[in-house]
C-alpha cells in the first residue's frame, strides 16, 4: 500500500501553443466530428439567412404580383444580385436545412439510446452525410430546372 502511495502518477503530455497553420491541416477529424461541426455550421447559416428566408416566404405568398417578382428574382436577380447567386443561396439553405434536420435526428436518436458504440457513430455519420448531400443534389436539380 505504501509503494502505491509513494509513486507519483504518470504525468500526461501537455499540448500548448498549437500552431493553426502547421498543426491543424494534418489533423484528421473523425467522420462523426465532421458531422457535428457541419451541424453547427448549418444551424448558424440558417440563423444568419433568416431575413432571406422571411423575405422569400413573404414574397412568395403575399399576392400573384409578388410571386411573379419572387420567381423573377431567381431568374433575373434582384438589384446587384444575379439570379444564379440567388439560386446558390437557396441551395445553401436547402443543404443547411436538410443537414441540420438529419444530423439533429441522429443526435436525438443517440440521446434516446444511451448505449451507443463507436461503430454506430461512424455509420450514422456516414448516413447523415450521404442523405443530406443526396437530397440536396435532388432538390438542387429541381431548383436549377433539371426536371
Amino acid at each position: 500500500m505504501n509503494e502505491l502511495a509513494s509513486k507519483p502518477p504518470a504525468k500526461r503530455p501537455e499540448f500548448r501553443n498549437i500552431h493553426a497553420l502547421r498543426d491543424l491541416p494534418g489533423y484528421r477529424l473523425p467522420l462523426a466530428g465532421l458531422v457535428s461541426i457541419l451541424h453547427r455550421i448549418s444551424g448558424a447559416l440558417m440563423f444568419l439567412l433568416l431575413p432571406f428566408i422571411i423575405w422569400m416566404f413573404d414574397t412568395s405568398v403575399s399576392s400573384e404580383i409578388s410571386f411573379t417578382r419572387f420567381t423573377g428574382a431567381f431568374n433575373k436577380g434582384v438589384g446587384p444580385l444575379a439570379g444564379w447567386f440567388m439560386k446558390l443561396v437557396a441551395l445553401a439553405l436547402i443543404w443547411a436545412f436538410l443537414h441540420h434536420l438529419i444530423a439533429g435526428l441522429r443526435h436525438l436518436w443517440m440521446d434516446v439510446h444511451h448505449a451507443v458504440d463507436a461503430q454506430f457513430g461512424k455509420r450514422s455519420a456516414a448516413v447523415t452525410l450521404v442523405l443530406s448531400v443526396g437530397l440536396t443534389v435532388i432538390l438542387g436539380a429541381k431548383l436549377l430546372g433539371a426536371y
